[in-house]
C-alpha cells in the first residue's frame, strides 16, 4: 500500500505514535508518505520506501496568520496525485480531519476517492477541539472522515460526551517498541548521574500545566526524605520556567536535574527506577508505557486512560489527581524492598509487552485493508 501520513513533527505523543507507525510499516513493505511541516523528530536515517513532503506556508502581508491548513490540503492533494497514493490517514484531529476533507473533495473533482482515517490522541478533543472556535469544524471533520479512531476507551468515551457525532469509533491503543526501550542500562551513564548508588526518577512530558510537573517535583521531595534518590525532568515547554525557580529555593535542588528536550529516551529510561506521571489528564500516557517498556515501574494519577495502561498494584501505583503524599509513599513502597522494586519492574516489563507495537500494528493494516475494500 501507499499510504500518506499527515501528523505533528514534535516531541508530543501524536507525533511519536505517527512517525514510529509510519517506520514499521515501511519495514513491512508498505510505502510511507510523511506530510507535515518539518521532519518528524523520530524520523532518522534512510529508509528507502518512507518519503518526506514538507508543507510549505508562503508569507504575505496580506495574512496576520499564515493559513497553514490551506497549504497543507494543497500538499495533500500534490502527493496524493504523484505518488499513487491510497489512502491518507491523519493523526490529531486539528487541523489535520479538516485538512484532509478539504483535501478529499478536491481529489473528488479529479475522480479520485482517497479514503480518509483520522487517529484522535486526546486534547485534539479533550481541551482545544472542545473550544467554541473550533468545536463544530472538529465534529465535522470527525464525521466525514472515513474511520474514526481513539488511542483509548477513555478518549472514545470523552469524544462521545463532548461531541454530537454517529461515527462509530474504533480504539486501538497507542503502542510501545518494546525491544527498543528494554535494554541493558550502561553502567558508567548510571554511575554519572547517581554515583552514590541512588534511586533514579524520571518525569518526561511538554510540561503543560495538564501534565502538573510541579506535583513531581513536591512527591521527589517526599521521596528523597525517605530513600536517597535523584529526579531527571525531560522535556521543554510553558511551565517550566517556574518549576525551575521552585527548585532553586529547594534544599535538594542538587539532586534535581532538567535535561531539556531529548530524542533518545530509549538511551535514558533503562538507568530509571521508577518514572512519575501524576497529570490531571491523559488520554494514553504513551510516556508511561515507554518506561515500562524499559523495566521501570510507574507511580501515576488515576486520571483518563492510564488506567488502560498501568496497573494498579501490579506494573506501578495510581493516586487520585494532586494526592502528593499518596504518590510518595506507593513509590517508597517499590523503592526500599529490592525485591520488591525487581517484581514491579518484571511486571512493568510483562504489561508494556501487550502494546509492542507487532501487535497493534497489524491492527491498523486491517483497517486500512478493511477501508480499501470499500472503496
Amino acid at each position: 500500500m501507499n499510504i500518506a501520513i499527515v501528523c505533528y513533527p514534535t516531541f508530543g505523543g501524536s507525533g511519536v505514535l505517527a512517525t514510529e507507525l509510519g517506520k514499521v510499516l515501511a519495514e513491512k513493505g508498505h510505502n510511507i508518505h510523511f506530510i507535515t511541516y518539518q521532519q518528524p523528530v523520530r524520523l532518522s536515517g534512510f529508509h528507502a520506501n518512507i518519503f518526506y513532503h514538507e508543507v510549505r506556508v508562503p508569507t504575505y502581508p496580506l495574512f496576520d496568520f499564515p493559513p497553514y491548513e490551506t497549504a497543507l490540503a494543497s500538499t495533500m492533494v500534490d502527493v496524493v496525485n504523484n505518488n499513487d497514493i491510497d489512502l491518507l490517514h491523519v493523526h490529531y484531529a486539528i487541523p489535520h480531519a479538516a485538512a484532509a476533507y478539504m483535501a478529499k473533495q478536491i481529489l473528488a473533482k479529479q475522480h479520485k476517492n482517497i479514503p480518509v482515517i483520522t487517529t484522535l490522541h486526546g486534547t485534539d478533543i479533550t481541551l482545544v477541539g472542545r473550544d467554541k472556535t473550533y468545536s463544530p469544524v472538529v465534529t465535522f471533520s470527525m464525521e466525514e472522515s472515513d474511520i474514526l479512531t481513539a488511542v483509548s476507551h477513555n478518549l472514545k468515551e470523552e469524544t462521545y460526551k463532548y461531541f454530537t457525532i454517529n461515527k462509530p469509533i474504533e480504539v486501538i491503543h497507542n503502542f510501545v517498541d518494546v525491544d527498543r526501550f528494554h535494554r541493558k542500562p550502561v553502567d558508567a551513564f548510571k554511575k554519572l548521574i547517581a554515583p552514590k548508588g541512588e534511586k533514579i526518577i524520571v518525569h518526561a512530558s511538554n510540561f503543560r500545566k495538564v501534565k502538573r510537573v510541579m506535583d513531581v517535583v513536591k512527591t521527589f521531595l517526599l521521596i528523597n526524605e525517605k530513600i536517597h534518590s535523584k529526579l531527571l525532568l525531560i522535556g521543554d515547554g510553558p511551565e517550566r520556567p517556574e518549576i525551575e525557580a521552585f527548585t532553586r529555593g529547594c534544599e535538594d535542588c542538587a539532586e534535581i536535574k532538567f535535561l531539556g528536550k531529548q530524542e533518545q529516551m530509549e538511551d535514558i529510561l533503562p538507568i530509571a527506577d521508577l518514572f512519575l506521571l501524576p497529570s490531571e489528564y491523559e488520554s494514553f500516557g504513551l510516556a508511561a508505557l515507554e518506561a515500562m517498556a524499559a523495566e521501570v515501574p510507574v507511580i501515576s494519577t488515576n486520571a483518563g486512560g492510564i488506567p488502560e495502561i498501568n496497573i494498579n498494584g501490579y506494573s506501578g501505583y495510581m493516586s487520585n489527581v494532586g494526592d502528593v503524599e499518596d504518590m510518595a509513599k506507593n513509590a517508597i513502597k517499590i523503592l526500599e524492598s529490592e525485591e520488591t522494586h525487581q517484581q514491579f519492574r518484571s511486571n512493568a516489563l510483562a504489561q508494556a509487552k501487550k502494546f509492542d507495537i507487532q501487535n497493534i500494528v497489524p491492527q491498523y493494516e486491517h483497517l486500512y485493508e478493511t477501508v480499501l475494500s470499500e472503496k
